[in-house]
């Protein structure tokens, strides 16, 4: 099997699997009900999407004969600031106490500390 062909298969499959990452993160961001989780789809998701279309292309440049330097500091650029500027806005939407419609976990009152911390609550002090 020729080479190229090789990598034409490789890119398309990177290609592929980068647009299925990409439209879950899409579909999460239209869907999803708040702002926490709208928040976490297209973090993730599209981070892949936009890793594997650039793996690909970076390939794609290999296969053509030139270095892929412009596409591998654009994986780079976004793989640093996409979970950044993440955790800033969610920093920004927990200072606004901006309400989420996540449930809370089931057994919450039921943690070693919550019960330690409501025990040593509930005694009095000795003096």
């Amino acid at each position: 099997m020729n080479l190229e062909i090789l990598a034409e298969w490789l890119i398309a499959a990177l290609l592929v699997i980068g647009a299925f990452f990409s439209l879950v993160g899409s579909i999460g961001l239209a869907r999803l009900p708040d702002f926490f989780m709208r928040l976490h789809a297209p973090t993730k998701a599209s981070t892949l999407g936009l890793g594997g279309i650039l793996i690909a292309s970076m390939i794609y440049a290999a296969v053509q004969g030139r270095a892929g330097f412009a596409e591998l500091l654009i994986t780079l650029f976004i793989f640093v600031t996409a979970p950044v500027s993440a955790n800033l806005m969610a920093q920004a939407a927990l200072h606004l106490r901006l309400p989420s419609k996540a449930p809370l976990p089931g057994n919450v009152a039921r943690s070693p500390t919550a019960t330690a911390t409501k025990s040593a609550k509930a005694r009095p002090r000795k003096r």
